[in-house]
């Protein structure tokens, strides 16, 4: 394709921004040349069309670094995106093999009892729930009929999010997590975001 139309012009810079956006890292203009099948004089061309419509005030620009360019936020706009990214901080939620293991026999299970999720765990839990609680991932949801009256806890919608479930009915099953497992071994801690 030969941007020499303004159509596939514009189709270019779409292209380049798409590149650069996911790119962790600079791209030099022959390596986007090659991705995109171009010359490197009609890539530099877009490369220079991008960067004057990202210099009109957009939150990002493009920069040349390391023999490449890469797409980074305005600088002017840097207390804005340092104060978004100490929010997102800490609305991260890092969790323990335990608080997940916990959290899992609530979501399987639910609405299910402190003295349960010990007895699939055949551990202690009324700290990891305490954990939950605070994260907001886990709640009471009344109490259960029976000697003692425990309470029973459930997944919170913050829960759903965090997984990116529509329902609890959306969560996989314990096949499908069989699956997971073995194809993925897991970590020693999780960290959940709501970025």
């Amino acid at each position: 394709m030969r941007p020499d139309n303004p159509g596939e012009h514009d189709m270019l810079v779409r292209q380049l921004e798409a590149l650069l956006f996911v790119s962790p890292q600079p791209v030099s203009e022959g390596e986007l040349a090659s991705a995109l099948g171009l010359s490197p004089a009609a890539v530099s061309r877009g490369i220079a069309k991008l960067k004057a419509l990202c210099d009109e005030g957009r939150g990002v620009t493009l920069l040349k670094l390391a023999g490449g360019w890469q797409m980074v936020t305005a600088p002017d706009l840097e207390s804005t995106v340092a104060e978004y990214q100490g929010m997102s901080a800490a609305q991260r939620v890092r969790l323990s093999k335990a608080a997940l293991e916990t959290l899992s026999v609530v979501a399987y299970n639910q609405p299910v009892t402190r003295g349960e999720m010990e007895e699939i765990r055949t551990v202690r839990c009324d700290r990891v729930v305490e954990t939950l609680q605070k994260h907001g991932l886990v709640r009471v949801a009344g109490r259960k009929k029976s000697t003692g009256n425990p309470l029973l806890y459930r997944t919170t919608d913050r829960f759903l999010e965090l997984f990116g479930l529509d329902s609890i009915a959306s969560l996989p099953t314990l096949e499908e997590l069989q699956d997971t497992i073995v194809k993925n071994p897991e970590p020693d801690d999780w960290e959940i975001s709501d970025e």
